[in-house]
């Protein structure tokens, strides 16, 4: 039987800030806990039943006295709280130095550098919402040609652009510039292209968003998998995090429901090897723009697909739920939230309801993967397997 082990990142599904929260702004954020209290309790059974409410107290997921996943949270070792980050962390990068934002925009200079690059004016050059910024300027971006570049709390430089007005090959040409302008000290960790559609009043971005990561210092917890002649099956955003390394497949997603989908059809295969999920609609769609009933009901519908994931697991498979970092929808900020992420590893073979306890790194993560999966050691993290397996 195919050993495999499924890792699913709830994109930006904090626990409680970190001890060093205050440094970044973040001090009272709990994505959980505090859209739980916002929505007076949440309905999520499933997730209640492999131990959620143990991990930390969230209104309407309460504690039980037999979990049937092994729990925990886990620490951020590297600065910062962006998405690259968080998923390189989870596969054995730890960073020494946080990368660039830009909280003011870019530098005049480089702005000026980059039009003459790609041959037309910008509009932006600002921090805001990709949703709002296309409704407030996507008019005079539609009259101009000029495409509309902005950015956020993340390390991110963001171009958008109607799909009429700028074809879709111009714009990834446009963000291929960028990123490779974007070096050195100005060496962010994704260019995005945000493409979409409309008219004035009733725009609205399209699933041709495409991300230009970066490359990462060195082999992952993905590498390793393929080099031991595993499949590594991406689902979502998640090859483009990770610059396509160590991916042996991977599908594109519109949004959770259809992440799930993906997931399952996987499992389906019986290929050996890791299956990773990235389901960006909590982040993208509720967190950066403070919904919090939005973000509350995406929860449950995760929750309750819950168990046909579930039912699509062997006997030796290993399911892990976490998250790459916060955003508190709950807070005035619409960025990211430095907090712990939840950690739930099921598996019919495991133990239940041991506590993992607060993991000092999300490496610890990859590198309990890369020992199930008996692939090389990852560079960094503390492996939990044998915590976990039965004796």
């Amino acid at each position: 039987m195919a050993k495999r082990a499924i890792l699913i990142v709830l994109d930006s599904v904090g626990i409680g800030e970190m001890p060093d929260a205050l440094e970044y702004g973040d001090q009272g954020s709990n994505t959980l806990g505090n859209i739980a209290k916002a929505m007076n309790g949440l309905n999520l059974p499933n997730l209640q039943a492999l131990g959620l409410g143990n991990i930390a107290p969230i209104q309407g997921v309460e504690p039980t006295d037999n979990p049937q996943a092994c729990y925990g949270k886990m620490a951020e070792a590297s600065p910062g709280k962006d998405t690259t980050t968080g998923h390189w962390e989870i596969a054995g990068v730890i960073l020494e130095k946080a990368f660039p934002t830009f909280p003011k925009g870019f530098p005049q200079e480089f702005i000026q550098a980059f039009e003459e690059k790609i041959g037309r004016r910008v509009l932006g050059n600002e921090v805001a919402s990709g949703t709002e910024i296309i409704q407030r300027l996507g008019e005079e971006h539609v009259k101009t040609g000029r495409p509309i570049v902005y950015t956020s709390a993340d390390s991110v430089f963001q171009v958008a652009a109607h799909e009429e007005v700028i074809p879709l090959a111009e714009l990834m040409q446009f963000c291929e510039t960028a990123r490779q302008m974007l070096d050195g000290d100005m060496r962010v960790g994704r260019v995005i292209a945000r493409p979409f559609l409309g008219e004035p009043g009733n725009y609205y971005r399209t699933s041709h968003r495409h991300d230009f990561a970066i490359e990462p210092p060195h082999k992952i917890l993905l590498d390793y998998v393929q080099e031991a002649g595993l499949n590594v099956m991406a689902v979502g955003k998640i090859k483009d995090i990770y610059y396509g390394h160590g991916v042996t497949e991977f599908v594109l997603t519109t949004g959770n429901q259809e992440g799930v989908d993906k997931t399952l059809l996987y499992l389906k295969e019986e290929k050996s090897g890791l299956i990773m999920t990235n389901l960006v609609d909590f982040d993208m769609l509720f967190g950066h723009r403070n919904n919090v009933k939005g973000y509350a009901q995406a929860l449950e519908e995760f929750d309750a697909r819950l168990p046909e994931i579930l039912a699509c697991l062997n006997k030796e498979d290993i399911l892990i739920i976490t998250a790459d970092h916060g955003c508190d929808p709950t807070t005035p900020s619409t960025d990211h939230s430095r907090e712990y992420v939840p950690l739930l590893v099921y598996g019919q073979e495991l133990q239940r309801g041991v506590n993992l306890g607060v993991r000092s790194s999300f490496s610890d993560l990859g590198q309990t993967v890369a020992e199930y999966l008996k692939t090389s050691r990852i560079p960094h993290g503390k492996s939990f397997l044998a915590d976990i397996v039965k004796s």
